[in-house]
């Protein structure tokens, strides 16, 4: 059989897919080797181009910009918040409360004869006005309705400085010097608290407002204590009429002056005793136990006061 044949002699028998005619095997081969040249090629210019591009930029992270602290709003300024008391005294008044008890102290020294005797009158500054403002405000259960007056300095000069002892002029009397001060308070009433002079019982010894005193012999067999006279009167805020109550807080006073012992907030130890009498207005303990004698006189007297009619 020729060369060109299609076929192949294989021990006599035509096998088409299985033997090749040696020009085919040659074709073959070339076209093999040409495949895989191409292909080494194309694989080594592929190598070549990644090689020389450049990489693509790296995204480095640039560290972000810091933002500015937000400013802190300034702080709005407070809205003025009106007084607590400025909005109660622009209400009614049912009770307006005027102390005229805080500016002085009595020192008393009292002996066997008339000429041993000695009195100091002391000024102080202990708040016992406003301690009188805050039993009422207390008796009434801190009724908003209770209102502190005030009062021009030496309004009370007259009455506590008359002119005579006998007949007061009209212009000396309470309800008289209140209305000079009250015209636009507008109270249904008005609580005068004062002090008052009194004899020493079974003695001739006046005290005078509140103080303390201290008696005895001489140097020896001396004893000490404190008083307060304190005087509650109300006036009408229309008619500034003075309101009566004659038999006020009566069981109660006739109780305490049946006592066959002191008072123990009346006693006070020598030791207390202000010597000088000037020595009275830094005394602590003077203080409080002053203070705690007009709370207990006012507790105990202003219930019959403050009543309704």
């Amino acid at each position: 059989m020729e060369e060109d044949d299609v076929g192949c002699a294989c021990e006599g028998d035509l096998h088409a897919l299985v033997c090749r005619s040696p020009l085919s095997n040659f074709r073959s081969r070339v076209m093999l080797r040409s495949f895989v040249a191409a292909t080494v090629f194309v694989s080594f210019c592929t190598t070549t181009v990644w090689a020389q591009s450049p990489s693509a930029p790296s995204t480095a992270t640039t560290p972000a910009t810091a933002k500015p602290a937000a400013k802190k709003a300034a702080p709005k300024a407070k809205q003025p918040v009106a007084n607590k008391r400025q909005a109660v005294e622009a209400g009614p008044c049912r009770l307006g409360v005027i102390s005229v008890i805080g500016e002085r102290y009595s020192v008393q020294k009292f002996g066997l004869t008339i000429f041993e005797n000695e009195a100091s009158e002391i000024p102080i500054d202990w708040g016992l006005d406003d301690l009188v403002f805050a039993r009422v405000r207390a008796a009434t259960g801190n009724d908003p309705a209770v209102r502190r007056i005030a009062y021009p300095r030496g309004a009370f000069e007259p009455f506590y400085n008359p002119k005579t002892i006998l007949i007061r002029d009209p212009g000396e009397r309470l309800p008289v010097i209140v209305r000079g001060f009250t015209a636009n308070a507008n109270c249904e009433r008005y609580l005068v608290a004062t002090t008052f002079k009194a004899e020493l019982p079974n003695t001739h010894m006046t005290l005078n407002g509140i103080g303390t005193y201290n008696q005895g012999l001489g140097s020896l067999l001396r004893h000490s204590h404190l008083f307060a006279n304190v005087a509650i009167t109300l006036i009408d805020g229309r008619s500034y009429e003075e309101i009566k109550r004659p038999f006020v807080n009566f069981g109660a006073n006739f109780a305490a002056s049946m006592r066959l012992t002191e008072d123990p907030l009346n006693k006070l130890d020598n030791s207390l005793f202000p010597n000088p009498p000037a020595a009275a207005s830094a005394s602590t303990a003077l203080r409080e136990r002053t203070r705690a004698l007009i709370t207990d006189r006012l507790d105990r007297g202003l219930p019959g006061y403050l009543k309704e009619d």
